[in-house]
């Protein structure tokens, strides 16, 4: 791929984070054709290397964890707490455009190389610092991960039914969307300095990520005094909608509109629950949901799944099967999409990847690059700023990279 046609071409980004939220921000920035950086302590670098479910990966500081999100980027140990290793850093930012890090707040400026110091060696630096609460408030110094912030927000407590309540996300949701609010600060902040030359200071917290996600249930709460009630795999906005057992299984129908729920009765053949007082009217339906769905079972259990499926939607009611991870990664439209791609990795093999989903007509992303062994490029990088092979080594004897 011409790299003159990468979005991000020339964009230089110091990637100081570990784990979930930080990595996935720079990923985005990467695929989209950014020069990124990871700046990784010389011992054992990111937290992510020793994270998954093969030990022989983790042994290699490769774990799954850390090779899901860290494609196309650059590896750099430094050992931030070191004199030498901080002038090497400030050398870069003299040369870079944004810096990314989710230490707790107060680190960086432990460290002396915190926002106040970079802009002054850079003013056009954009600083983007994610954490759990943000770099200011009564709980701005308190530590989190994932679980805690979905706890914190009332996203545990929306979740699951009567019999399974509080319930988390399967994946980590919080520092997912952290990361993504992250990756679309920094583009802003990008935007705003190619119009002023102006860099800037970007506060992400995962707890003010996480709570818009929310907006329809917070709205009814904020605006409605409607508090949420525990509804399973039923949507609170209509009925029937939700998850239906068939012959074979189960399968999502979201019969949100009056014509829909119409079709569905008809194509199940209980025409007469169309004018049937509980059922007429959508409100009504849904105060009512608990008599409707039964009926309904009884005719989708007369057949498989995909019969269902096939036919609801060709009648233009949204339905679709309960797929599992490997299913749903295997299907034509993912395939279609290039959702994945496939890179190979020295050491390792084949490795599947997930590619940058936003399809750009003129300015196209995608993993090109595996992840980096960790200091895959320290020597490449130093090189770059100068340094003889005799004074890498000797930084590399101290300690400092």
């Amino acid at each position: 791929m011409n790299a003159a046609r990468h979005l991000l071409s020339g964009i230089r980004v110091l990637d100081l984070t570990n784990v979930l939220s930080g990595p996935f921000a720079t990923l985005h920035l990467s695929l989209l054709g950014a020069d990124v950086i990871k700046i990784e302590n010389p011992k054992d670098g990111d937290l992510a290397r020793k994270l998954g479910n093969v030990p022989a990966l983790n042994e290699m500081l490769m774990g799954t964890s850390f090779l899901a999100q860290n494609a196309n980027k650059k590896s750099l140990t430094l050992n931030l707490k070191e004199a030498e290793a901080k002038e090497i850093f400030l050398k870069l930012v003299k040369m870079s455009d944004v810096v990314v890090e989710n230490f707790r707040p107060d680190v960086m400026d432990r460290l002396g190389v915190g926002y106040d110091v970079l802009k002054n060696v850079n003013p056009r630096i954009i600083y983007c610092g994610i954490s759990g609460f943000g770099k200011t408030g009564p709980d701005a110094m308190k530590p989190a991960y994932d679980q805690i912030i979905q706890g914190l927000s009332g996203e545990m407590a929306i979740n699951g039914d009567e019999r399974l309540n509080p319930l988390r996300a399967g994946f980590p949701v919080c520092d997912t969307v952290g990361g993504l609010n992250a990756a679309f600060a920094i583009m802003a902040a990008l935007f705003y300095r190619e119009r002023t030359g102006e860099g800037q200071f970007v506060d992400v917290a995962l707890l003010d990520s996480i709570m818009p996600l929310m907006g329809w249930v917070a709205a009814n709460w904020l605006i409605g005094k409607q508090a949420p009630v525990l509804m399973g795999n039923d949507n609170f906005t209509a009925a029937p909608s939700g998850v239906f057992a068939t012959q074979d299984g189960f399968i999502n129908i979201a019969a949100n509109k009056q014509e829909q729920w119409e079709a569905v009765a008809e194509e199940l053949g209980v025409p007469e629950l169309k004018t049937d007082s509980r059922f007429q009217k959508r409100d009504i339906r849904k105060k009512n949901r608990k008599e409707l769905t039964p009926l309904l079972e009884a005719k989708l259990t007369e057949h498989p799944t995909k019969h269902w499926v096939d036919a609801l939607n060709k009648r233009g009611v949204p339905s679709g099967e309960i797929l599992t991870m490997q299913d749903a990664l295997e299907q034509e439209q993912i395939k279609h999409r290039e959702t994945l791609a496939t890179v190979t990795a020295d050491g390792i093999g084949e490795l599947k990847l997930f590619n940058l989903t936003a399809k750009f007509e003129k300015t196209p992303g995608r993993v090109e690059c595996p992840p980096p062994r960790l200091g895959q490029h320290t020597k490449e990088i130093l090189e770059e700023l100068g340094f003889s092979k005799e004074k890498i080594t000797e930084l590399k004897d101290n300690g400092i990279v």
